[in-house]
């Protein structure tokens, strides 16, 4: 039996588990729009560079844009207004958001919070942003070529040339931005930093436009997976990472939200999680995808447990190296993996169950399969 107990915003006694997995899918797929319009609906989108068989920010976006192809991001990248950085994990913001987060002062590392450079650093990152000036925009081959400072350990433990870990470090702070990717690889360009919001209302109005952004995007939410996201905004503003508990709590006054089974959910006060119909549509869904991306929610609302295995090794993966969840209506089913085979496309569609056998589902999946094709050019 549901504990349901309204609370701040949300007024209706009557939402249950069943109402916010019909909202959770409605929310995250309305009526598929351009490109740019839709980036500015999500506000982010996770970027991950595996393509199996496509990255995973173009399987996100092509259940969302209209006529959308494998690659059209990249392609368009300079005209949509958006930029490339650290959100709640790395990927393509909008301005709007990424004016939010910056200047990052003095935040040399994603997470490592303020820590003033040394002197050594501060003069090659000065010489390094003097030469992208100069130029415009530089590749990293371009840049390590013109100072070859050798070579530095990297976060993972291996090596990396120094000029480009530098770069990176220089791009996460903001002293640079990427302009375009050549075949996959930042492109950087100069970027002027705005001065820093000292006023302590500034930022935290500032804190509490990214945890609503955050929201918007994720929702609904159960209070724990809340409190984690928030705290992932540490990679956001690092410099005022201080400011994230006391945000947890402003969020939960002012959003909407309900007690199921003694958990909170909460979601945007002006949505409507009673106003959302079942879809009649297979999707196969990005691992990083705003519906699964929270595995916690993703066991409550479906009673699965979904694991990314990409980094697992082979013998011990249960699901498969990219393994896609799969949505029919307003339940996730089971799972696919997908690659391009002379030129065609493979499939292998698993259950958690077993397969729906009702001749619907049948048209629909073989629908999401036609629809993934043209998605990649086959």
């Amino acid at each position: 039996m549901n504990d349901i107990h309204p609370i701040g915003h949300s007024g209706r006694a009557s939402v249950a588990l069943d109402d916010l997995r019909r909202f959770t899918v409605a929310r995250n797929f309305p009526a598929p729009a351009t490109l740019k319009r839709t980036l500015h609906r999500l506000g982010f989108v996770q970027a991950d560079p595996i393509r199996a068989p496509a990255r995973a920010q173009d399987l996100t976006l092509r259940h969302r844009v209209t006529n959308y192809r494998a690659g059209d991001l990249e392609r368009q990248y300079a005209r949509l207004g958006i930029e490339e950085d650290f959100f709640i994990v790395y990927g393509f913001v909008t301005k709007a958001i990424h004016a939010l987060m910056h200047p990052r002062v003095d935040a040399c590392d994603p997470g490592a919070g303020p820590t003033p450079w040394p002197p050594g650093r501060q003069r090659r990152a000065a010489m390094l942003l003097d030469f992208v000036r100069e130029r415009g925009e530089a590749h990293p081959r371009e840049v390590d070529g013109h100072f070859g400072h050798g070579r530095a350990r990297n976060y993972w433990g291996g090596s990396s040339k120094a000029t480009t870990q530098l770069l990176g470090v220089m791009h996460y702070r903001g002293l640079l931005r990427v302009s375009r990717r050549d075949s996959g690889i930042r492109v950087y360009a100069a970027q002027e930093q705005a001065p820093d919001p000292v006023d302590a209302a500034e930022r935290r109005a500032r804190v509490d436009a990214l945890v609503d952004a955050a929201v918007r995007l994720y929702a609904p939410l159960p209070g724990p997976s809340l409190s984690y996201i928030v705290r992932r905004l540490q990679y956001a503003v690092p410099q005022w990472k201080r400011e994230l508990r006391p945000a947890i709590a402003r969020a939960r006054e002012r959003l909407a939200q309900v007690t199921i089974d003694g958990v909170a959910w909460y979601w945007p006060a002006d949505e409507d999680p009673l106003q959302s119909d079942s879809q009649d549509t297979v999707r196969l869904l990005a691992p990083f995808d705003p519906l699964v991306w929270d595995r916690d929610r993703l066991e409550m609302l479906w009673d699965w447990v979904y694991r990314f295995e990409a980094y697992t090794p082979a013998p011990k993966r249960k699901l498969g190296y990219y393994a896609l969840p799969l949505l029919w209506r307003d339940r996730v089913i089971g799972w696919g993996n997908l690659a391009v085979k002379g030129g065609a496309l493979d499939a292998e569609i698993g259950y958690v169950g077993s397969a729906p056998r009702d001749r619907a589902y049948r048209r629909e999946l073989e629908a999401e399969l036609e629809r993934m094709r043209v998605f990649l050019g086959l």
